[in-house]
Order: C-alpha cells, then structure tokens, then sequence
C-alpha cells in the first residue's frame, strides 16, 4: 500500500470525553472525526480495540479478535431503541480526565444487558438476519471467545489454567457441559461483539466520507489469559498445566534498566506451523476489516525475539531466537495479497530487522523523542535522515509527552542520567535552532516538514499537555491506559493552526475509494 503525503492523530477511543465513564465509538467519536477533517489531517491512529484484561492494556485482551464491549455508544443503543432515553439521563459522575476502569465497566455492564433483555423482547427467537449472519460469519473465534468469558466469570475471573481440570484441558464432555450452563451468557457476549461490529462499521464509513483512514495496532504476542490460548494450547510453548514454559519481552533499555517482562507465552513456530498460520492468516484478514492500515507492534519479533524463561522475574536475562522472518510474511502475502502494514521497528535493531522490512516495502517509524539523545541509531530518527517511505511521529503512546519529555526530572521518566537529559535537550533545541517555548508545536513542525510519507503524533502533544498526561509508563503495572481529553481542549484556533500547518507542508492528498466491508 503507497502512503501519500499525509498526516494524522494517535488518539485511542476510551480517551474520548463521554458522559459514561469512558470514550466511546459514539458521538464524540463522529466529532473527533469532524475535528480532523476541519484540521485537513486524514488518519487517526488507535491502539488494539479489544476486550482488555489485566491492568486494562489493549496489549493484553481477552481475544485477538474480539471488539471491546466497553467502546460500544450508549447513545447509538437509544437511537436505534434498544435503550430508552431515561436509561442513560442519569449516570454516575465519573473523572472527566481519566477512567475509572472499574466504575465505567461496571456502570456499562449494567446498560448492555438492560439493552440485550429489550432486544431479546423484541426479537427472540427470530433474530435479525444481521446478528444471525455475523455470529455465523464469525464463529471461528467467537464461539470460543463468548464461552471463555463466561467460564471466567463463573470461576470469578481467574486464570484459565486455576479453572477445574477437564474445562481448562477442554475436553469435550466438560465443553458440552459449560455449553449448557452458560445458556443465555453466550448469547449476550455475541450481541456484544454484534454491537461493537455494527458501531464501529458505521463510524468507519462516517470516516471514509471525511476523507480520514484508521491506523490500527495489532501486538505480535497475545495474552495468556486470553481465548486465543486456551482454545489454541499448541501454538504457544506452554506445559501440561497450560503454563508458559517461556515468555515475550525485550532486553533492558532506555525504559527499564531491567527491561520489560511482557509475560505472554511465545510461538512454537517451528513444531506449529501450518495450524500457527492460518491462525495468523485469519487474525490478520479480520484485521484488516476493521482498520485501513496497521502497526505490526513488535516488529523485529518476526526476524528475533527475546525469549525469557519463566521462571526469571525480571528481562534480564534471557535470549535471542530466530522468528519465522521472510516466510512469515510471504505466507500472509499468498494469502491475503496485500498487506498494508507500518513495521514498528523501534528497540534493539540489527541489519536483519531492517532487511526483513525493506523487502516487503513497509514503511518503519521514526521518533523524534528519540532523536537527540545518545542512543547508536538516534540519528536515524532525526528529520535529515528520515526516507519517504517511513511514518515519523512526535512520540507514540510508551512515549512521555512532548513537553513532559522536555520538562520531566531526570531519572523520573527514563534511565537516563542528569547530564545525558541535559544534552539531550541542549541537542534538540539547537537542531531546533530556537529555544523551548512551544517545544511541542515545534515537534509537530518538525515531523510535518520531514520528507516521510506520513506523519503522526499524540493529541496530547497537540494540546501542548504535560508528563501527566501521558498514555502509558512502560514496565508500570498501574495508572496507565486512563488519559481522556475534555470537550473544551479542542477550539476553532486549534484546528485552524493545525490545518494551516498540515498545508503549508503540503500534507493532504486525496486517497483511492477503499471499500470498509
């Protein structure tokens, strides 16, 4: 896929201001999509959509497939009148700056069954030919999806591998059985995921008519704690219990001295194969029906990844070993023709990496934050450098803010020194050749004028916001995945300096009809 010149916001929807607790794909989505279109910007960039799980991170869902119920539009549900007004006149008073995960999941729980018991009434069992057709469409993985869920709360949500033996090894007799005592449950998370699909399909082709593409975010690794695994035990390097033997993450680096223990179990690539493939074949084809363009998180995992043992408690210690490389992608190519992927290509690079990108064309991302430090392949990442088929960005959502990068006390928010931050400040501001008001802004110039196809950044870094704001602290268990913006932040001056700057860079090219499915 060609990118032309263009430009766009990394914006996730649950950062959205709602009325409920958390963003959603509603309204104020339709809005942010207006906003951008004003603003001449034509791609918004989102995180993983799915169910999250564990300390609420898209990067550990329940299901790679799976929508996540909690961005389904309360306000949607009465305008097609599966909820009536009243239901929704009065909710609870939540943070207008952050989620309260555990308040708003609670609150929208409550609102998707009292719309499932109406839609129910109106319907069963004679469901509309929709519903019908998308559970029978999608039953490959929402069979196992809506089952999993609902043993994991009837097991009070713990690990699949602490549920009773016979469930957890799925043996038929215990299948059959959880079958029938889910009953009704099962139904319900397939409306669920019948809801987000239908939302989110309309929010799609509200963006194709506003001239704005999606930038989707798909994670190498998927959660152990998630229907992928425990329906699919023998791709992943588990034990006889269901446990990983071996887990995902990334040696120490300019985020953790320790580095980052994902904890997802790791592909057998070599004893799976062909099952691993088409299980891949068609988490990419989904994907690729719910977003126009995706980043491939964790890129160089293809080429090598660092494999840990379980048992260890920190990332320290652990290994390289060869992933699928070319033929992973020669596969998906065969099966799916294009691939319109942007290869998140950032960490421990070696020439293997960056050969593994180039021969299928995609495009790697370049960032500006890490740019000015000390760093071997900083200057790969500063403008005079940069090639066309590349995406630069401000920073990304594991990023501090623009200006918390350039204000935060050392040691605060990396593990650089007092005297590495100074210069590396020191070195910005005179590539810069100014000083630091409005660093953020000057961020922004800098990535619209760099010759790079695309061009990316934070809303936060647009809002001028502060480390406070950030996303996500990686190797942090808590506080991350709440930021939400208010209503008042974004302004006619705001979209009118944004528009004018994406222009004078000559950063808005029309795109080629592409049909959302």
């Amino acid at each position: 896929m060609h990118i032309p010149r263009s430009s766009g916001i990394l914006l996730h929807p649950t950062s959205l201001p709602t009325a409920f607790g958390i963003g959603d794909i509603g309204p104020a989505a339709y809005r942010f999509v207006d906003f951008l279109a004003d603003s001449a910007q034509q791609w918004w960039q989102v995180l993983p959509l799915g169910p999250t799980g564990y300390g609420n991170s898209p990067y550990m869902c329940f299901s790679a497939f799976a929508g996540n119920p909690m961005l389904i539009s309360p306000e949607l549900l009465v305008a097609d009148g599966l909820l009536e007004a009243f239901d929704i006149e009065n909710p609870p008073k939540f943070p207008s700056g952050r989620v309260d995960y555990a308040a708003a999941i609670d609150y929208k729980t409550n609102l998707l069954s009292r719309s499932y018991e109406r839609f129910k009434r109106r319907f069963a069992p004679n469901y509309p030919e929709a519903f019908v057709s998308f559970c029978q469409s999608n039953a490959f993985w929402l069979d196992d999806y809506v089952l999993f869920r609902a043993i994991k709360r009837a097991h009070q949500e713990r690990m699949w591998t602490e549920w009773e033996p016979a469930i957890a090894n799925r043996e038929p007799k215990a299948l059959e059985r959880w079958r029938a005592l889910a009953g009704d449950a099962l139904q319900f998370g397939k409306y669920m995921e019948y809801l987000f699909a239908k939302q989110w399909r309309a929010l799609r082709e509200h963006c194709e008519k506003s001239g704005i593409r999606i930038i989707g975010d798909l994670p190498i690794y998927v959660a152990h704690d998630s229907a992928d695994v425990w329906a699919n035990r023998e791709l992943f390097h588990l034990d006889e219990n269901g446990r990983p033997t071996v887990i995902a993450g990334v040696p120490p680096d300019y985020f953790s001295a320790t580095g980052q223990r994902w904890g997802n179990p790791l592909y057998r690539w070599r004893e799976a194969t062909d099952k691993l493939y088409r299980w891949w074949t068609e988490r990419m084809r989904t994907t690729f029906t719910v977003v126009d363009l995706v980043r491939i998180d964790h890129f160089r995992g293809f080429e090598a990844y660092w494999e840990i043992p379980a048992s260890e408690p920190t990332a320290v210690h652990g290994r390289w070993v060869k992933g699928p490389g070319a033929e992973f992608f020669s596969k998906m190519r065969g099966a799916l023709s294009d691939l319109p992927i942007i290869a998140e290509d950032l960490g421990v690079i070696t020439p293997e990496v960056d050969e593994l990108r180039d021969t299928f064309g995609f495009p790697g991302m370049r960032i500006l934050q890490m740019a000015f430090g000390n760093d071997p392949k900083a200057s790969d990442y500063r403008p005079h450098s940069h090639v066309p088929n590349s995406v630069v960005y401000t920073a990304t959502h594991d990023h501090n803010t623009t200006v918390g990068w350039f204000t935060a006390p050392p040691g605060a928010e990396s593990t650089q020194t007092a005297s590495e931050v100074a210069a590396e400040r020191q070195h910005a501001l005179e590539y810069l050749g100014s000083d630091a008001a409005n660093i953020h802004l000057k961020f922004i110039r800098m990535a619209m004028g760099s010759v790079a196809n695309l061009c990316i950044f934070p809303l936060q870094d647009l809002f001028g916001l502060g480390t406070e704001h950030r996303m996500n602290r990686p190797g942090t268990m808590s506080g991350n995945w709440e930021w939400r913006f208010t209503d008042e932040m974004i302004t006619t001056d705001v979209s009118e300096m944004l528009r004018r700057l994406t222009l004078l860079f000559e950063r808005v090219h029309s795109f080629p009809h592409v049909s959302t499915g």
